[in-house]
């Protein structure tokens, strides 16, 4: 569209007034284009089949298409509580402890090596383990203790299951001293704390002294008639 006969005289006469120099204006006709060359896409390809009909009423498949979001929902949650279990899996692993710590937190012990009678020592998770070959007269004078008399009630065969061996952690359970085995007031095979004066017979139950409760029976199992696994 042209410039208006009253827009040419207004430019005109700005232009004899103030002297301006012609050559540097450029009066442009302003017009409008119509794009009538442009191509609208075809997103048919990505519509579903049901809906691809302009006649088509999207309430008829509304069912079928609800059925698919939901199971693509599901789909999607299930993947994310499979990556937020491998994640929990992987951090407690983590925190899990080692090959090494785990290989301390049990022991083999070799049965045969232990003097029918005595007692030996071993290191057990820091602490130390009695593990004594009870003889006769020591499985016999354990089993005859009335339990009326016991401080802390325990019958000899709940603690010694198998009767010719004892197995017991070696810290007096009133402050945590090490006990001296073959020593105190109820021998044979009995054990006396030196630090307050703690007596436990054969069976490892306090006797006598300021010990409030047996010594401890760590988990174990006889893997045959040679070897004790401890832990």
């Amino acid at each position: 569209m042209l410039l208006s006969t009253l827009t040419k005289k207004i430019i005109s006469q700005y232009i004899l007034k103030n002297e301006v120099n012609c050559n540097n204006i450029v009066i442009l006709s302003l017009f409008r284009q119509s794009h009538s060359d442009i191509k609208v896409p075809d997103f048919s390809f990505y519509r579903r089949k049901s809906l691809k009909s302009p006649n088509s009423i999207t309430k008829d498949s509304e069912d079928q298409r609800k059925a698919f979001s939901g199971t693509v929902a599901s789909v999607a949650a299930l993947v994310g509580l499979y990556a937020i279990k491998a994640e929990i899996n992987r951090d407690v692993m983590f925190m899990a402890p080692s090959a090494d710590v785990l290989a301390l937190a049990r022991i083999e012990i070799k049965l045969s090596d232990i003097p029918e009678g005595k007692n030996i020592t071993f290191k057990w998770r820091g602490k130390p383990l009695f593990v004594r070959r009870r003889n006769e007269e020591q499985i016999k004078s354990s089993k005859d203790v009335p339990l009326s008399i016991l401080r802390d009630p325990e019958k000899d065969e709940d603690r010694c299951p198998n009767s010719k061996f004892l197995v017991v952690i070696g810290v007096c359970t009133h402050l945590g001293c090490v006990p001296i085995p073959d020593a105190g007031d109820f021998g044979p095979g009995g054990y006396y704390c030196p630090c307050h004066g703690a007596h436990y017979d054969a069976s490892g139950r306090t006797r006598k002294g300021p010990a409030p409760i047996n010594l401890v029976i760590p988990e174990h199992r006889f893997l045959n008639d040679d070897t004790l696994v401890v832990g």
